[in-house]
């Protein structure tokens, strides 16, 4: 039995050499011979020290060959992408230009710094650099007012002129103003409209909007910029204007802009309204195509609609005003021409209305043929003198 133990033992460690070292043997392997030692230590009884064998010698190795074994596919799971909600609130800047670019106003001036289009109304307009040197929100709340206040008057004074008594008007028809001058009444009426306005002034410079409707919306609204909300907040809209067009932050801002643009046109417009009837003397109503029945108005308000269907004026960094045809406007011109009479339909029109005035002169020729007809007959009738005698 030692002797069998002995040559098992011989062949199984030729083996070995011809084998992968055991840090390469897989564990499944390596399992397996466990079995095998078992059997021999349970055959031979307790292990006895061998007798040294010669030393192996390594024989070489044959290059593994690679085998390909079948693979499972992965699979490709889906992960479905859920696409973020869109954030309601306005976001710093609007232009998408770097600090240092040019105002949009003003293209030959860099934009400033603090006007980057967060706010309605910001087109970076501020030659003097105003917004450097004072608070931007006291300044927003001051040009609201301002606004607000020249759109009633620009409406008011022309509606004094074209409708007021003439007592209440100045020389020339002009309604009373610090430059026109005033009489008694439209002086203490002056005095007690801008006596109201300056109790509201009073009332509502200091107000707080934490707590109102409007106030908590327009935080929530701005919040990415600041916590001051919107200037020009009374939390006054009796009719729900303000979400007319749509209830979310963009919308808000869309409104502020179209009303402080308006604001801004009235300014210059009550201005320009003083300062005409002060170097004129004559009412604004007075041989205005906006308060007369005309017709230049509207053909003036045609060609800016047919000019504006058809072109584009814009400016680049190279050139201030530049004017292009949209591709709608292409579209509408290739269409009317081909809505527009070839060579061959004018020949015909102009063979037409030739054809239609040698007729009307033939129907006129016979009609004064007739008439003359009848003249003589009615001569010969009542004279009884016969025409072809004479």
């Amino acid at each position: 039995m030692k002797f069998s133990a002995l040559v098992l033992t011989l062949t199984l460690s030729g083996a070995a050499a011809f084998a992968p070292s055991a840090s390469r043997i897989p564990s499944t392997f390596a399992v397996f011979s466990t079995p095998v030692e078992t059997a021999t230590e349970a055959v031979n009884g307790a292990p006895e020290e061998a007798a040294p064998a010669e030393p192996a010698v390594a024989e070489p190795v044959a290059a593994a060959v690679p085998v390909d074994l079948p693979v499972a596919a992965e699979e490709k799971v889906e992960v479905p992408v859920v696409a973020e909600a869109p954030v309601d609130k306005i976001l710093p800047g609007r232009y998408n230009n770097p600090e240092g670019a040019m105002s949009i106003a003003l293209p030959m001036l860099k934009r400033p710094n603090k006007l980057d289009g967060t706010h309605a109304g910001d087109f970076g307009f501020d030659p003097l650099g105003l917004s450097e040197q004072f608070d931007l929100y006291t300044m927003q709340e001051a040009e609201i007012r301002h606004a607000r206040l020249a759109m009633l008057a620009v409406v008011g004074w022309p509606m004094a002129e074209l409708l007021g008594p003439k007592w209440l008007l100045q020389e020339g028809g002009c309604a009373p103003s610090v430059l026109n001058g005033f009489n008694p009444i439209t002086f203490f009426a002056t005095v007690a409209i801008f006596g109201g306005i300056g109790f509201l002034e009073y009332k509502t410079s200091l107000r707080t909007t934490h707590n109102t409707k409007s106030g908590k919306q327009h935080r929530e609204d701005m919040s990415e910029i600041w916590d001051l909300g919107v200037a020009g907040d009374y939390d006054f809209d009796p009719l729900e204007l303000y979400s007319s067009v749509g209830n979310d932050a963009k919308a808000r801002k869309g409104l502020r802009e179209v009303e402080i643009s308006h604001g801004r046109s009235a300014m210059l417009g009550i201005t320009g309204f003083a300062a005409w009837e002060a170097l004129t003397g004559h009412a604004i109503v007075e041989n205005s195509m906006f308060f007369h029945p005309n017709l230049l108005l509207p053909a003036l308000v045609f060609g800016y609609t047919a000019f504006n269907a058809v072109y584009k004026v814009e400016n680049n960094d190279q050139y201030l005003f530049q004017i292009s045809k949209t591709s709608e406007g292409d579209a509408l011109m290739q269409n009317l021409a081909l809505g527009m009479p070839t060579d061959k339909d004018r020949e015909e029109s102009a063979a037409k209305f030739s054809a239609a005035v040698d007729g009307a002169k033939n129907f006129i020729e016979k009609v004064s043929e007739s008439y003359n007809k009848m003249a003589d007959g009615y001569l010969e009738y009542s004279t009884g003198i016969d025409k072809k005698d004479e």
